[in-house]
Formats: C-alpha cells, sequence, structure tokens
C-alpha cells in the first residue's frame, strides 16, 4: 500500500511565490497537504494561495525576506499559528548571484548569496527541528543544485553556497536520524524558473523560447524541466512514502548529472 500522500501534512515552502516553490506547492496541496508558502513579493503569493484554494487545495502565506534571520522566525511562527505543527519544510529559497570572475566577485555579493541560500537553511532548521524532535516526526527537504555537485565557472558564490547546502543538509540527517526525522537535498537541473527564464533570455537574444531550446540540450532528454515534475519529487521526498530516505542528493535533472554523452 503506498503512503505518497501528504493529506493534513503542513508543510512550509519557501521561495513560493514563482518557478520551483510556486510548482512544488501547488502539487503538495493537491496531495491533500497545508501549504504555507514564503516569499518576499507579497501579490504573487496572495495570487498563488487563490489559485491552490479555487483547485480545492489547502494553502496561506506569508512575505518574508530569508536572508534575515529575524524573518525566518517569524515566516515560521505565522505557519504554525495557521497550521500548527511543521510536518515537512522544502527550504527552496535562494538566487544565482552575480557572475564574475573569481578575482572580480567582490567580497560583498559573496557574503549577499552565501546568507541567503545557505545561512537561511540553518535558521529554519534551527527553528523547525525542535518541535520534530519532541515529536519524532518531520521531514526536511533543501534545494541544492547542479552546482552541489559540479564547479561551474563564474559563480563561485553560488557554486560554494550550494555545494555547502548539500554539506549541510548531510549532516542534520546523521544528527537527527535518531529522532526519525529525515534530511534531504533536490537537485534540480534545467527546470523552468525565473533565474532560468534570465539566462533564457540572454541566451536566445531576447528569444524566450528559441534560449529555452538551447538550454534543454544540456539535458539528455533534450528539454528543460517542468516545475511540477520538479514539484513531485519533492513531495515525495516530504512523504511517509520516502521514509527511509535520508541524506540523499536526488538529482532532477533529465540524467545530466548520471550519464555521458556519446553522440549516438
Amino acid at each position: 500500500m503506498s503512503d505518497f500522500s501528504l493529506t493534513g501534512k503542513h508543510i512550509i515552502v519557501t521561495g513560493a511565490s514563482s518557478g520551483i516553490g510556486l510548482g512544488s506547492a501547488k502539487v503538495m496541496a493537491g496531495l491533500g497537504a497545508k501549504v504555507m508558502l514564503v516569499a518576499r513579493r507579497e501579490d504573487k503569493l496572495a495570487q498563488a494561495v487563490e489559485e491552490i484554494r479555487r483547485a480545492g487545495g489547502e494553502a496561506g502565506y506569508y512575505a518574508a525576506d530569508m536572508s534575515v534571520r529575524d524573518q525566518v522566525n517569524a515566516s515560521i511562527d505565522a505557519a504554525e499559528e495557521v497550521f500548527g505543527p511543521v510536518d515537512g519544510l522544502f527550504a527552496n529559497a535562494g538566487a544565482g548571484g552575480p557572475r564574475a570572475p573569481i578575482t572580480e566577485y567582490t567580497d560583498e555579493a559573496f557574503d549577499d548569496i552565501m546568507t541567503l541560500n545557505l545561512k537561511s537553511l540553518f535558521w529554519a532548521m534551527k527553528r523547525v527541528l525542535p518541535s520534530m524532535i519532541e515529536r519524532r516526526d518531520g521531514a526536511i527537504l533543501a534545494t541544492g543544485s547542479l552546482a552541489s555537485e559540479r564547479g561551474f565557472p563564474n559563480t563561485v558564490g553560488y557554486n560554494a553556497s550550494k555545494h555547502a547546502v548539500l554539506g549541510m543538509v548531510r549532516s542534520a540527517a546523521a544528527e537527527v536520524a535518531r529522532h526519525n526525522i529525515r534530511v534531504n537535498c533536490i537537485l534540480p537541473g534545467v527546470i523552468e524558473s525565473e533565474m532560468l527564464g534570465e539566462l533564457a533570455d540572454q541566451l536566445g537574444n531576447g528569444n524566450y523560447d528559441e534560449g529555452l531550446k538551447i538550454i534543454g540540450q544540456m539535458s539528455p532528454q533534450g528539454r528543460v524541466g517542468t516545475s511540477e515534475e520538479l514539484g513531485n519529487v519533492a513531495a515525495f521526498l516530504l512523504s511517509d512514502a520516502a521514509r527511509y530516505v535520508n541524506g540523499q542528493a536526488w538529482s532532477v535533472d533529465g540524467g545530466i548529472l548520471g550519464t555521458i554523452a556519446t553522440g549516438g
């Protein structure tokens, strides 16, 4: 009998106003979760929650900047007030930061990207884990990247932060497994998002669709993935169906990390 259901579970999704976060929140609500969407843009959040509710899901939102510790804690406080104890956290908020060689990458830019991509996860885990440990139940999922496993040029801050996210996930997984809590990392490949959209515009010289086709060729499947495809895996990893999956880097990339192109 499958446990791939989120019925009654309270799940927080950060970075939920667009892209991967929004797509995942919709999938999770469709599977019965009570979803709290957190991001900076309140107008986008309100629209997303309305869409989820019209589709029969249960959702709320809280506008917060996840690079500010007090706002991270306030968002979780608000979620608990609305939906009760947190059963699952999808720590998805993040950014790519500037593109520049190491010699030109500023200290400020490096600090900013590490705060948003890494410290926000640290703060959120510190806030939700005590209750999960007390209840001996819970799951945490962090958004890593292909850059959690590979090196990319001119993105030293992003690359370092995403490697560190995976390291933090594995450390936390080893620490809290005895409390029946799982911590995993999902590694998106070329998935539709605002960050990918900016790159598509650049590569396509303003032609978004052409840029997407170019990006899609990075994947052995020859296309860009959807946020819902990523969301299906995220939902699984936060569900009881994945209760023996812990400390893993789970790629959703059409085969980029796991294959070698032969031209055949």
